[in-house]
Order: C-alpha cells, then structure tokens, then sequence
C-alpha cells in the first residue's frame, strides 16, 4: 500500500511540474507552487524563472503555503486567478468544509459553529482539515480574509480602517501584520497597485451610492468561459422585480448574511483570460467575501472547463456540441432556498408560466428596497413564503401543498439548506419530504452545490434535446448512455438543455 502511495505521489508531483515548468494557465487556482529556496508561492502560470524541482512543493490551499513559511508572489499575485474546481468535484469533509469557510461561516459562528454544520468535533474537523489541505479552519479562514483584503486594496478607495474590519479582522494592527506577511507588501502598497491596474482596464472608482456601499470587482474566469451562455440561462428565467437581463448584463438584489446587496454582472475581458465585472452596492462590507463566492458560484466560474469538454467531447454525439459552445457552465445559486422553491414552482410548467407565478410570488409577499437602491423586490424568505404563500399561490392543490410543507420546514428549522451539505445528505433530506421527487432533489444539488455529476433524464427537455443530437430520448437508455459522461453528467446535461433550445 505505501509503495503504491508513494508511487502516486511521485506522479502527480510530476504531473504538476511538468504543468508549471510550462507556465500553464489552464492550472492557476488548481494548485499553488511553493518554492522554498525564494520563500514565495505562485501560481502555476507565473513567468519566473522555473525552480529546481528539489526546491518546490505543491499545495492546494494558499492558508497551507502560509503555514509553510510562504508570502505571496508579487508578480503573478496566485489569488488573482479561479478557485479551485476540487471543492466542488469532491463531496466530502474536506470540500464541503472548504465551501462554508470561502462563504464566511468561521467569521460569522467560529470553528465551533463551522464544526457543529458538518456534524463533527472542532478536533476531528482541524485534524482531517489539516491532513487533507495543509491547514486547519483557522487558517484557511484567515488566508480568505487576507485575499478579501486585497480585493478591497485594490477594488475600492475605502479607508484602511473600514477595509481591516470589513474583511473580517480584529484590528487594524491584525490586519496590517497579516497582509505584510502574506503579501510581502503594505496595505498602502497594495492599494496603489490596484490604482495602476484600474488605469490600465480604464475603470473609475465606483460612485458614491446613496445607500450602501459601492464596489467594482474584476473575478476571473477558467478558459474557455460561455459566459453568455450563463448569464442568457438567467436571463431567460429572470423573475420580474426581482432579476433582469438586458444588453449581456444580468441584475438583482440578494440577501446576504448581514445585509443586502444589488449587483450587476456582465462578461468583460478575452477569450483567453475571460473576467465577469461585478458592480455591487451592499449594506455591509463584511458582505463582501459571501458576496464574491456566491457570485463564483451562480457562474460556475471555477469549472475545468478545458478538462470537461475534453471528457464529453470523446462522446461523438456530443463532440459537434461541445465545438459549438466551449465552457459551458452549470448555472449556480444565489439562495439555497429561493433555489428550491422556484425548482418546486417550476416544475411540469413552462419557463414563462413559472416567471408569471414567480413575479406574483415576490410582488405580494417579498420586501422591496427603497427608489434610492432601483425600487427591487427581495424574493420572499421561507417564513415569509410560509405565512402568506396558500393564498398567492395558483395550480394543483398537491403542489401548493408541497411548497407550503417545504416553505414551513424551512422557517422551523426542521428543514436546512446550504453548500455545506453532501449531494448525498441533501437528496435524501429533499426526497424524504412528500411531494419532492429525484428531478427536484437533483436540480437543487446541480445548482446550490454545483454538483457535477448529475443527469436529469426525467427531464422533458433534457430528454428532447437528446433526440435532437442523435441521443436516446428514453429516460432509462439516456441513463446508460450518459453514465459514459460521469463525472461530468451535469455539463452534458446543459448541453442537452442547449441543443433544444437552439
């Protein structure tokens, strides 16, 4: 067993060596490359000179380079890039501690409440945190605080001491020790850093806003990036007063943990180095960091897409439409909640019909945000939806009451969604409820934790656009045949969704 280890370890050491020493980019944000004889990490694509291999170390996490003895490279700047594809592909402790942590839970509740979520021990977490990245809760969630940090250096114009606190620090002195030490430059330093790059792309400092707090960030994207293809998917199903999609630009307000935000997202960049531009306005600045990675997340922003459609293109039936739209996506969610009840709402009915009974939905029971913030609707909480959905609701009497069932679960508390859950976990809680089937449960999994190996065969659509690419259309045939997909099943599964409606 140790020999086969070791010979494991030994390739894939290689495998990433050989990916730095090309200074490939489809790898930045796969895995960090620690150079020990320079004490700096970079991203694989940095253009530095490539280091002997007995003097590098690779890590999945920034938080295990810092725990190393590492500072941030100043040149190719290694948390400027995606994130990591693995907490998604992988479904177990580790990952879904990795989604909460990005998310804020250490910041909001602590290693305690982070632990409590997952069902373990603050030991146990630590211990298999540690063995499996390199760092523990602590670290990984201060390694996030510091990359907050930078954005808001370079992003906004906001005082030093607003910025310390917004991104999670105790004090001014905490947070000037930690960027120093992390970056190998000052605050200060920082900042003016982003100034020259705003010059560059010739974007102003956000405006003032009348209410909240304004900010312009760049999030890039993994190549190729159908970024269209996303944003037109919510685009197509936007709910009125809540989203809308004109002119490639995707719009809405949203909840977050200690406020709420307005957005506005639209594809900027290249082909080779595409970037989603992200204007936000938020009631708090702590927002800030659940904000980005929810965004990253309702775009799918760190998908492998080079080796997804890699993977499906050796299909020959879906190889013509994986030329066609590289980078396709698995859209994502913003609420957990909202998610499940416009999957429940959505179901057996038209797109059109589902935003009709939608918009009602939010214009009677959701908050709407004052002129200043654009007049938007909140989409209704679950004790909102709970306490008034029975007489907002229209169509067959069995469906109300599945909604009103989930809406009731959720405002108790009997009922709990959020990243940090197993496809597993989170299909037997959904299915265990009368009235969700597979199809509701799937969809949720697909696009609240960005599951990747899903196929929704009991999808009509699905099943159609199928047809169209030579497929079968029978449900049980598209199973077998679609298995040949995995784990890539959820990327096929938009391709069929694509093919229909093209």
């Amino acid at each position: 067993m140790t020999e086969r280890t070791d010979a494991a370890a030994t390739a894939l050491f290689a495998e990433r060596y050989r990916a730095m020493s090309s200074r490939d980019a489809r790898f930045d944000g796969q895995f960090i490359t620690g150079v020990h004889s320079t004490g700096i990490y970079c991203r694989p694509s940095c253009p530095a000179t490539t280091p002997k291999p007995g003097n590098v170390s690779f890590y999945l996490t920034a938080a295990a380079a810092h725990e190393a003895g590492l500072r941030a490279c100043k040149r190719c700047l290694p948390d400027a890039v995606p994130g990591s594809p693995e907490w998604n592909v992988r479904d177990d402790l580790a990952a879904r501690a990795m989604r909460l942590i990005v998310d804020g839970e250490v910041e909001r509740t602590g290693v305690p409440g982070l632990s409590a979520r997952l069902g373990y021990t603050p030991r146990h977490l630590t211990r298999v945190l540690q063995a499996e990245l390199g760092a523990g809760p602590l670290a990984l969630a201060r390694a996030q605080r510091a990359q907050t940090a930078r954005e808001l250096l370079v992003n906004t114009e906001l005082p030093i001491s607003d910025i310390a606190f917004a991104a999670g620090f105790g004090s001014v002195r905490q947070f000037n020790e930690t960027v120093s030490a992390v970056y190998q430059q000052t605050p200060s330093a920082l900042r003016q850093r982003g100034a020259a790059r705003r010059a560059r792309h010739a974007v102003a400092p956000p405006a003032a806003a009348e209410q909240g707090t304004a900010v312009t960030l760049r999030l890039p994207a993994r190549a190729p990036f159908d970024g269209a293809g996303v944003l037109g998917f919510l685009g197509v199903r936007a709910v009125t007063g809540v989203e809308s999609f004109a002119d490639g630009v995707y719009r809405r307000a949203v909840r977050l943990p200690s406020g709420v935000a307005t957005i506005s997202l639209r594809v900027d960049g290249t082909p080779s180095a595409p970037v989603v531009a992200c204007d936000a306005t938020l009631d708090e600045l702590s927002d800030l960091a659940p904000l980005v990675t929810r965004v990253r997340r309702l775009l799918d922003l760190d998908a492998d897409a080079d080796a997804i459609d890699s993977a499906l293109a050796a299909d020959p039936a879906l190889a013509p439409a994986v030329a066609a739209v590289p980078g396709i996506r698995v859209p994502g969610s913003m609420s957990p909640e909202e998610t499940l009840f416009r999957a429940l709402i959505g179901q057996q009915i038209s797109v059109a019909a589902a935003r009709t009974t939608l918009g009602r939905l939010a214009a009677a029971l959701g908050d709407r945000l004052p002129d200043a913030r654009g007049g938007w609707l909140l989409f209704p909480t679950a004790e909102q939806i709970a306490a008034g959905g029975r007489a907002v609701l229209r169509g067959p009497a069995a469906r109300i009451d599945t909604i009103m069932r989930v809406a009731e679960a959720l405002a108790s508390g009997e009922l709990h969604l959020d990243v940090g859950e197993s496809t597993e976990e989170l299909t037997a809680r959904l299915t265990a409820l009368p009235g969700i089937g597979p199809w509701t449960a799937g969809y949720v999994a697909m696009r609240v934790l960005g599951s990747p190996d899903v196929l929704l065969t009991s999808d009509l659509a699905i099943r159609q656009g199928a047809g169209r690419l030579g497929l079968p259309g029978d449900a049980k045939a598209l199973a077998a045949h679609g298995a040949g997909w995995a784990p890539w099943r959820s990327y096929a599964g938009m391709h069929l969704w694509r093919a229909l409606a093209g």
